[in-house]
């Protein structure tokens, strides 16, 4: 079968599609033909990288796919054809984090794509909880765009301080997948949403798809504009995945009492504490890392009830693929790039 796979990280040819054998099925688990993906900053992080990952050359790559399953344990709920989408943290089930139901904080939580082989191939073997059914006529596309980016996002806006309908959410670099899918998910309690991007042409898409303000990420008075746009308070919450570039700003944007919710740090992972102002504000920061399993499949619920759409920019030939990641490293998308195995 084909697949995405990283041998190199030196060698120009390092990452490249080619021949993979089909991987073996264990009880319990289901094998899924994968039909469309989605790619997602880590994709591009493990290509260049991968530091701090406990992992082994080669990979396949990739977390989000959708498809149809082709087989299953007999007497499986599943049956041939079941169209699915992939939930991708393989966790133990057994621990503390896994029975109550906070799947990312598994102690011995892998991620397809990191620790071990990802969904960028043309058949994926996962456990049957880590496939939630989709109606017969999904949109596969879309359905692939749910379990990195949509997923973290929703978890970040309604975890552990869910965001209310009267407040006002800063969300930081809008032209990321995550904060794109913050944005769409913001709206749906109501809330208002100041965006932020360096680039005009974003800004202005993402006042098209519905957002309250959008600012430049670069202005170094981000934080008074955000003051003037809420009578002097500041935000109730920051959507932080930026990093060092944006971190200060994002703290200074917070109304007294506020929080920000932060699940990467594209722009180095080391910016100044400002301890000062973390607890003389008396300012939250909460740490987010995908979402659990419930979560997602009240995600998924919310999308085929047609509570809102993601957004898809492009969609590659999975034969593309290397140059589909190219596209994603130079930040020219607004919306997901996905792969499909019936293109080209």
């Amino acid at each position: 079968m084909r697949a995405l796979v990283l041998s190199d990280r030196l060698r120009p040819d390092g990452l490249a599609v080619q021949e993979v054998a089909e991987p073996m099925r264990p009880a319990g688990w289901v094998r899924v033909a994968v039909r469309r993906m989605c790619l997602n900053r880590v994709d591009v992080y493990m290509r260049r990288s991968g530091a701090g990952i406990t992992h082994r050359l080669p990979l396949v790559l990739g977390l989000d796919a959708a498809g149809e399953v082709v087989e299953a344990d007999p007497g499986s709920s599943l049956t041939p054809g079941t169209r699915v989408v992939v939930y991708p943290a393989l966790f133990c089930g057994r621990c503390e984090a896994c029975v109550s139901g906070d799947h990312p904080l598994c102690e011995r939580v892998r991620y397809m794509g990191e620790h071990v082989d990802g969904v960028f191939a043309e058949s994926v073997v996962v456990p049957e909880l880590n496939v939630v059914t989709l109606p017969p006529d999904a949109d596969l596309q879309q359905a692939a765009a749910l379990p990195t980016a949509y997923l973290t996002a929703f978890r970040m806006l309604y975890g552990k301080a869910p965001l209310r309908p009267e407040e006002t959410v800063l969300i930081q670099g809008v032209g990321g997948g995550v904060s794109l899918a913050a944005l769409q998910l913001a709206q749906l309690v109501g809330a208002r949403t100041i965006v932020t991007s360096s680039r005009a042409e974003v800004r202005e898409r993402a006042l098209l798809l519905g957002a309250t303000h959008a600012l430049d990420s670069g202005d170094p008075e981000l934080p008074q504009r955000v003051r003037e746009l809420t009578d002097g308070r500041g935000a109730d919450m920051v959507i932080e995945n930026v990093g060092e570039a944006t971190w200060s700003r994002s703290l200074r944007s917070l109304r007294p009492g506020g929080r920000i919710v932060v699940c990467g740090a594209t722009t180095g992972g080391s910016p100044p504490a400002e301890l000062q102002r973390l607890f003389i504000r008396q300012l939250a920061v909460f740490g987010s890392t995908l979402g659990s399993l419930g979560e997602f499949r009240t995600l998924v619920r919310m999308w085929t009830e047609g509570r809102f759409q993601p957004l898809v920019f492009r969609v590659f030939p999975f034969a593309e693929a290397v140059a589909a990641l190219d596209l994603l490293e130079r930040c020219g998308q607004f919306g997901k790039i996905g792969l499909a195995f019936d293109l080209g």
